[in-house]
């Protein structure tokens, strides 16, 4: 029987959290990271970059809900204090409200994750809004959005004219008034971050989108430098664990080729 943690920080308190603190917002898909984290975060987001980032793929494209759903499990039950969401993958909430519905369901119920994120403005708010009047807590997505990377020509950011601005602005609030409880704005000049921000009355978390947002996110194998060739400008590495995975592989192949490893410290013996 799965345990709810009721000091747990949920959708409310991520919603009153606009214009009193900053939101911490970290991804991470596995049982150990997400227990490393959790103290530290206020939302751990499972996203859909596992596909990139676990699975080696090229986009987010080939996601299936069920990674989502196995990866999501594993974060929900080894973090006990940060709000858990969990991505829609690519083609699981596009086709219909009913098949967003059914499968966002799904993720809750079967990850105990607090909550959805998916892409999309205008398009995407009657969506957000039968989710939401149906219980379904739902963060959304603007700006840059991963999954329509093949219309948009790749990962580019969003230029800074007034025509993409008043755009951007009328989704953040189509979404707002829909019920999402947040949005991530990706990769969009500073000024369209600080404009989005100050036009809703929910936490814009920001990706490449300025301090002005009410909180940041970021993959946490790029802060932690387990990319060493990431050239994304929005991205700080706070540590070097990919060396030190390198390192330490290194020494462990030298001993075990060595004879050094196992030494009789590691041996079990039997009992006089």
């Amino acid at each position: 029987m799965t345990t709810l943690h009721q000091n747990r920080k949920n959708i409310p308190f991520i919603k009153e959290s606009k214009g009193k603190r900053k939101l911490v917002m970290l991804t991470a898909y596995t049982s150990s990271v997400a227990n490393n984290i959790d103290p530290y975060v206020d939302i751990i987001l499972v996203g859909d970059s596992l596909g990139m980032v676990i699975y080696g793929f090229n986009d987010t494209l080939s996601v299936s809900l069920d990674m989502m759903i196995a990866h999501g499990s594993a974060v929900a039950r080894s973090s006990k204090n940060a709000c858990v969401v969990v991505d829609m993958p690519f083609g699981s909430y596009q086709e219909s409200k009913s098949q967003a519905f059914r499968n966002a369901a799904h993720i809750l119920s079967a990850t105990k994750a607090s909550g959805v994120k998916l892409e999309g403005g205008e398009e995407m708010a009657e969506t957000v809004y039968f989710l939401h009047k149906r219980g379904i807590p739902v963060m959304g997505h603007i700006g840059l959005m991963p999954q329509k990377f093949n219309i948009s020509g790749g990962f580019k950011a969003l230029s800074p004219d007034q025509h993409i601005v008043d755009n951007v602005i009328s989704e953040a609030i189509a979404l707002e008034q829909s019920g999402a409880f947040a949005l991530v704005l990706e990769c969009v000049a500073e000024s369209i971050g600080k404009k989005v921000t100050e036009a809703v009355n929910i936490p814009v978390i920001g990706i490449g989108a300025s301090s002005d947002c009410d909180g940041q996110v970021l993959v946490v194998d790029d802060i932690l430098g387990m990319n060493p060739d990431s050239s994304l400008k929005f991205v700080k590495t706070y540590a070097n664990v990919g060396k030190d995975i390198q390192h330490a592989a290194k020494c462990y192949a030298e001993e075990v080729r060595s004879g050094m490893f196992p030494s009789k410290e590691n041996y079990f013996f039997a009992k006089k």
